[in-house]
């Protein structure tokens, strides 16, 4: 808008240019002095019209000035004072401009050295007299201070009054502006939906206030954080939509995790999607809203890209899944006080041939937006349950094994079948077998998963809710979860020592937990202190870096955590995660 603004008027002064060259009276030299003008008036919009729009804001503060010279050097040129009057006149344009472009005190320091310049040029001109440039430079400053208004008026119609952000209509104006100029100059351009988890607890729990208080957190936070062009508007209730020229899809998914990051008491899951060449505005933020929805389907607090998707990895990731390069290794568990190791949670790692190790959260994330996710999950129970059927504590006992399940997998109606066929095919005891899954994933919307985790205890085994107190889970809610087994999220370890309401808000909790049949497991215990701050809480069982870290088979069983130690009684080791 700023660039077709400032070319219109540019090609407006330079015609008016053209035709005060051809006022009767002018000499040779003055004639050609203006038509060099209006020919460099005419050129600088040519220019404004087809490259303005890559220009930053700040830019545009030297045509804006440039015009003014312009007029001034117009009027000193000038054969005659209506000749002169009328290109006074154009001083007009350039305070609109600066008006419409700048903030107030930057507008009227534009008008100030607009007006100075063209009545010094009239009292150079010598013509006109002070008190004729002193009535036009009234009229032009009226002509600015009331455009300025109007144009508040209008963008305050494209604002969102809570958050001061665009609201949709000016998001779908900024998006159908940002569209066109991507599609001329092929400057890549991504779009972002974000909408809060379980925005609706937070109102009906702590009132529209408190609500009212996170959104305007999250414009701030977020409003900070972006980089300077990108786009942030309030979309409807609890969901804003973002866009990014200038930053490719896999960038965008980074940069929002990382802004995301800076209020994990905020959940939000989110939906990206890069414009695709000749894709229109619609198309792009339908794939966006698709994005969203994946996000939410796998459990929520998550950022996917609709089909951003690495092909080269996703085919290399099939081949080591038929292949079997797919490693499975597994990171024990200790009860507590002693700290024996009852049992193991089976992570995925994978070496690429070229690439080397892949971290697990890139290929986990690849498995489940290429529908591999299924042959993974597949794969790393069967492979774990063939390791470990019949691996003994040092206490004589099966080892118990963890499993993470997908908000993806859970949904498929298939799921409980394909989980009871693997123990078949393996002889892992069902009993000793651990589903986990995502706090959000349990709290989220989907009535088959939620199905599939009640079939799969009806089967004995036991459901474990990883990531415990990441979500916006209420202690209410402890006795409707279906779920026997709570893990900490080490976030909550990382700061326990130093907390001393942590320590007590999971005392509290873990005292809760026992009194519903819950078992809790610490997770992320990595030095001897947090061991002790966690077994002081009361927490049954204890996960981390201390105790080991997640490695293959062999090197597992023949750690010193499978040697010696107390017998753990069989209803304790049926529910470790």
């Amino acid at each position: 808008m700023m660039a077709r603004v400032l070319a219109t008027f540019y090609v407006a002064a330079g015609i008016a240019g053209l035709f005060a060259a051809c006022a009767p009276g002018a000499e040779s030299d003055g004639r050609w002095v203006i038509l060099s003008l209006a020919a460099g008036a005419l050129s600088a919009g040519a220019v404004t019209f087809r490259w303005g729009a890559r220009w930053p804001r700040h830019a545009y503060h030297w045509p804006v000035a440039s015009g003014a010279v312009l007029v001034a050097l117009v009027v000193v040129s000038s054969p005659g004072p209506a000749t002169a009057m009328a290109a006074a006149a154009l001083l007009a344009f350039a305070a609109v401009d600066a008006c419409f472009f700048f903030s107030l005190p930057l507008a009227w320091l534009h008008m100030a050295f607009g007006i100075s310049a063209v009545t010094a040029a009239l009292m150079v001109q010598g013509e006109v007299p002070l008190s004729i440039a002193l009535a036009l430079d009234s009229i032009v400053v009226a002509l600015g201070t009331v455009v300025r208004g109007l144009v508040i008026r209008a963008s305050s119609a494209s604002r969102d009054p809570l958050t001061g952000l665009a609201n949709r209509r000016g998001f779908d104006d900024s998006l159908h502006e940002l569209r066109s100029a991507s599609s001329r100059t092929t400057k890549v351009l991504s779009a972002a939906l974000i909408d809060l988890d379980h925005f609706k607890r937070i109102n009906d729990t702590a009132g529209h206030e408190e609500g009212d208080r996170v959104l305007c957190r999250i414009a701030d936070v977020w409003g900070r954080e972006l980089p300077p062009g990108a786009v942030l508007a309030r979309h409807g209730g609890d969901e804003f939509a973002l866009l990014l020229p200038g930053v490719t899809g896999p960038d965008a998914v980074a940069l929002v995790r990382r802004i995301a990051a800076q209020h994990p008491d905020i959940g939000v899951s989110v939906g990206v999607a890069e414009c695709r060449p000749g894709e229109t505005a619609a198309e792009l933020m339908r794939r966006a809203d698709h994005a969203l929805y994946d996000a939410k389907r796998a459990g929520r607090g998550r950022c996917e890209l609709d089909g951003g998707t690495d092909l080269e990895l996703i085919r290399d990731l099939a081949a080591a899944l038929a292949a079997g390069d797919v490693q499975v290794h597994y990171q024990p568990i200790v009860a507590l006080p002693d700290g024996d190791v009852v049992g193991v949670e089976a992570l995925a790692r994978w070496t690429h041939p070229e690439r080397g190790p892949v971290p697990p959260g890139e290929f986990v994330a690849a498995a489940e937006q290429s529908g591999l996710i299924h042959a993974l999950g597949d794969h790393v129970l069967r492979t774990a349950c063939a390791d470990l059927a019949g691996v003994r504590t040092a206490a004589g006992l099966q080892v118990t094994l963890g499993v993470n399940v997908s908000g993806r997998e859970l949904s498929d109606p298939g799921c409980a079948d394909r989980v009871q066929a693997a123990l078949a095919a393996t002889g892992f005891p069902a009993g000793h077998l651990v589903v986990e899954v995502t706090e959000s994933l349990v709290e989220g919307e989907s009535a088959t998963a939620l199905a599939t985790l009640h079939a799969l205890r009806a089967a004995c085994l036991t459901v474990s809710i990883d990531d415990f107190g990441t979500g916006y889970s209420s202690l209410s809610r402890l006795d409707t979860l279906p779920a026997d087994v709570l893990k900490l999220d080490r976030a909550f370890v990382a700061t326990l020592d130093a907390s001393p309401r942590r320590a007590q808000m999971l005392r509290s909790l873990v005292s809760m937990c026992r009194a519903l049949g819950l078992d809790v497991v610490a997770e992320g215990v990595e030095t001897p202190e947090q061991e002790a701050a966690v077994r002081a809480v009361g927490c049954t069982f204890a996960q981390g870096w201390l105790y080991g870290r997640a490695v293959p088979l062999a090197e597992f069983v023949a750690g010193p955590g499978m040697s010696g130690g107390r017998r753990v009684p069989r209803d304790v080791t049926s529910s470790v995660a």
